[in-house]
């Protein structure tokens, strides 16, 4: 960063604005489309991560914004094609779920379709996948409504937060939360196709971004994809809120040049329509999310009605009659059938818990999981619980 933005950088810190022009982004409900809300937002007292107390908005949001045009996820047949998305393994980069990426897989030998061309797709909503791989396409709940708080004045935290997998990023301003990274393949044996918006559907029933979709085209052309997104493209609009409070641009700057002196979190200080502030700037690359968040987030900043999935209440409210969704294998903790699969493997479920956390890095390496724990990488990937959890 440069010498400039630590300096004003530093002052958010400290919560001293004394340098004309520059101040902290206020979240703004009213860059909110007001379409999106159940009831009209609220201020209240609540508590940052950090213990200090502090006001947010308080705002409450459908499963899904109404018209929002959705999937296609999962092939049904390799004549189909589906969403997107991003392998890690080798010949790793970002793809449409085709013929050919499925194909490339099975070389690799994870096979996700049958010798007809049938590609095994599952809705964990209600079955569990009876196959090693399957394309997993949730079906969505309707009653469900997510209720989600943004600090009113951001607050930089003393070091950033890295997000991980399916961790908290923030909100879009149609309303859509936004998550890090999907657990990989590797990690579940499964596939949660994104639609080529960057979205999916939660195992509680709910939309959300693993991208920043309004500017996701740019990736597809910078990583040579032939999707698009049906969504209004622009690389310089402000895409939402980070739960930390600071606003989540596009890869360009408002006149149209590239950003500069971007820190980690891929973010900086410079002038945008709400002044100048600290921001963050979608990247080029699939994630096109901040890896990491500068400032401190409200403690019981999500919530949902549903059943199961990040952010569920413990009973469930307002859920279809159906089996019980499984629970988030990402940031809401480890995933349903841990304990089974420690005993499996003659382990304590703290130890493998261990061993897959040590290995994370992002993404859990099973190699290295299974190195820790003195086993093979396929004994541990048979005894991991299916399917993902997002």
């Amino acid at each position: 960063m440069q010498k400039t933005n630590q300096a004003i950088r530093t002052l958010l810190l400290a919560g001293a604005f004394t340098t004309p022009g520059i101040a902290a982004a206020h979240s703004d409900m009213a860059s909110f489309d007001a379409a999106i809300f159940v009831e009209q937002p609220v201020t209240v007292e609540c508590m940052l991560d950090s213990g200090a107390a502090a006001s947010c908005h308080e705002f409450t949001v459908r499963y899904l914004p109404e018209g929002l045009e959705i999937g296609p996820f999962c092939p049904v047949t390799l004549d189909d094609v589906g969403g997107i998305w991003e392998w890690t393994g080798e010949n790793g980069g970002l793809y449409s779920v085709d013929a050919a990426f499925l194909h490339m897989l099975d070389d690799l030998g994870y096979r996700f379709f049958d010798d007809d061309g049938t590609v095994h797709v599952v809705d964990i909503a209600t079955e569990q996948p009876s196959v090693d791989h399957a394309c997993i396409n949730v079906s969505a709940d309707e009653t469900v409504t997510i209720t989600m708080r943004l600090p009113v004045d951001p607050v930089m935290a003393e070091t950033p937060t890295a997000l991980g997998v399916v961790g908290k990023v923030g909100v879009a301003l149609d309303g859509v939360p936004i998550f890090s990274d999907a657990p990989s393949i590797q990690q579940t044996g499964h596939m949660p196709a994104l639609d080529t918006c960057g979205g999916h559907i939660d195992p509680g029933g709910w939309y959300h971004w693993h991208a920043t979709s309004t500017d996701i085209d740019t990736v597809f052309e910078a990583e040579d994809v032939a999707a698009q997104c049906g969504l209004e493209q622009d690389s310089a609009a402000l895409f939402g809120y980070a739960f930390d409070g600071f606003p989540m641009y596009g890869s360009a700057e408002a006149d149209g040049s590239s950003p500069v002196a971007l820190d980690d979190c891929n973010g900086h200080v410079g002038v945008t329509a709400l002044g100048e502030t600290y921001h963050y700037h979608s990247s080029k690359e699939f994630p096109n999310l901040p890896a990491c968040l500068v400032g401190v987030q409200a403690q019981d900043n999500f919530s949902t009605t549903a059943s199961a999935g990040v952010g569920a209440t413990q009973a469930g409210e307002g859920g279809r009659n159906e089996p019980p969704r499984p629970t988030d294998g990402g940031q809401g903790g480890a995933p349903a059938g841990l304990d089974a699969a420690a005993a499996t493997l003659g382990i304590t479920t703290e130890a493998l818990m261990d061993a897959l956390g040590d290995a994370q890095g992002g993404r859990p390496d099973l190699a290295a999981a299974a190195a820790t724990l003195g086993i093979t990488e396929g004994e541990l990937s048979a005894a991991l619980p299916a399917p993902p959890m997002q």
